[in-house]
């Protein structure tokens, strides 16, 4: 694809990070205009949401009080719609991911359960590691998908994260990582992908995410 006709898919391409109070919006859409998407918009509305042709959950925090955001928000009904109805592709980043899971051992409240998948906490034998796993480490690609290409093997990117997500399915594995233990640093099920890691804050490796995506 040239580089005309990528920027005009760029320009025309609207992406819509989900506003529900947690997570590094400004990082996210500064991101995507790196790569040359300047029609992000963060918005909490769900018709936005519903007329953008990509979306983003973003987020940092805990469990429970990501749901309750989503909740108080009136976001998880129309988010349900556009998502498991309507097949808009998604991308989950941290807390973003885990909340499209079905449970955590963080908190009480169910997941938005689009993932077969659970958030468990780490539980290292190697006292040496700490919790949480923070900074760089490798991923290994486990399955080809549009996102990912383009990544070296392996690729690396920047972690920040005490709970992880183990799916109950192995098919729906994208990508692993080895932090005493090995798990599931992506995983991705027909319109959904959710990752463990922070893209945008992961330089030219999160840039080569984005462009994926976007494209």
């Amino acid at each position: 694809m040239s580089s005309s006709l990528n920027c005009v898919i760029f320009a025309s391409l609207k992406i819509a990070i989900i506003n529900y109070g947690l997570g590094n919006l400004g990082s996210v859409k500064n991101m995507l205009k790196k790569v040359g998407c300047n029609n992000a918009v963060i918005t909490d509305d769900l018709n936005e949401i519903g007329q953008a042709d990509k979306l983003i959950l973003p987020g940092v925090g805990s469990f429970d009080h990501g749901m309750q955001q989503l909740h108080e928000k009136g976001l998880v009904e129309g988010l349900n719609r556009i998502v498991l109805k309507d097949k808009k592709p998604i991308l989950g980043i941290c807390l973003g991911a885990q909340l499209m899971c079905k449970s955590s051992e963080e908190g009480e409240l169910p997941g938005l359960g689009w993932f077969n998948a659970e958030v468990k906490r780490f539980s290292l034998e190697d006292k040496a590691l700490k919790i949480p796993h923070m900074g760089w480490n490798r991923v290994h690609m486990e399955k080809k998908h549009p996102w990912m290409e383009g990544l070296p093997e392996p690729a690396r990117f920047y972690f920040v994260h005490t709970y992880f997500i183990r799916p109950n399915e192995e098919n729906d594995i994208l990508l692993t990582c080895k932090y005493g233990q090995s798990f599931c640093a992506a995983l991705q099920y027909e319109n959904r992908v959710g990752m463990q890691f922070h893209p945008e804050k992961s330089h030219k490796f999160g840039m080569q995410v984005f462009r994926n995506f976007i494209k």
